[in-house]
């Protein structure tokens, strides 16, 4: 006799950005509840898992997390594909990392599907303000600009971090609801890669510290 699948929707997420952006801290903040000061950069692919409770559906969010340097991005562009939600993520106190979001936005043109979800996120917010480069208002106007919604976080202090990953969840659940009755059975579709669950990381540099 077949399980059961204890879950409703399976939604696979991709966190993508420059490196130091604070992505992975996004993620083990989520996934776990955890924070490191350490900044670890991330060597190909990692992912984690996460069952959620929305709008009275389980939802099952398989999220990736890339590295962001320009080396890896032929590894990441094959992953771009199977996703149904882009969280494009830039540091507050990083203007390069701002401007590059565009960039992105044109790596997510040439690889993801039409109707991916996306979201632009603005991580550290906790930081000083004299410290900032990069106003509230200007990521607002850059998300209006791409029709997307935005976010400032902290992984540090836990600010925003579950609305932005329910938010997007939440979004993608109406569109599989609208095209796909029985996305629950099949995952939403999107093909892509389809590594188990508990699956070995991939091996990680140490760099510099303070990333989120």
């Amino acid at each position: 006799m077949a399980k059961r699948q204890d879950y409703d929707y399976l939604i696979k997420l991709l966190l993508i950005g420059d490196s130091g952006v604070g992505k992975s801290c996004l993620l083990m903040r989520f996934a776990e509840d955890s924070f490191t000061s350490s900044f670890i950069t991330t060597i190909g692919i990692d992912f984690k898992i996460k069952k959620v409770l929305i709008d009275g559906k389980w939802v099952k969010l398989q999220i990736w997390d890339t590295a962001g340097q320009e080396r890896f991005r032929t590894i990441t562009s094959a992953y771009y594909r199977g996703a149904m939600g882009i969280l494009l993520v830039y540091d507050v106190t990083d203007e390069a990392s701002f401007t590059n979001i565009r960039n992105w936005m044109k790596n997510i043109e040439q690889h993801a599907s039409d109707n991916v979800v996306k979201v632009l996120v603005g991580n550290k917010s906790d930081m000083d303000e004299s410290k900032r480069a990069v106003p509230y208002s200007r990521g607002q106007a850059l998300a209006d600009e791409f029709r997307m919604q935005f976010f400032e976080t902290s992984a540090k202090a836990n600010t925003n971090v579950d609305e932005v990953f329910q938010s997007v969840a939440r979004d993608i659940m109406l569109r599989l609801k609208d095209t796909q009755p029985d996305a629950a059975s099949s995952g939403g579709g999107g093909g892509g890669p389809n590594l188990r669950v508990g699956a070995a990381r991939p091996k990680a540099a140490s760099s510099k510290s303070g990333c989120c």
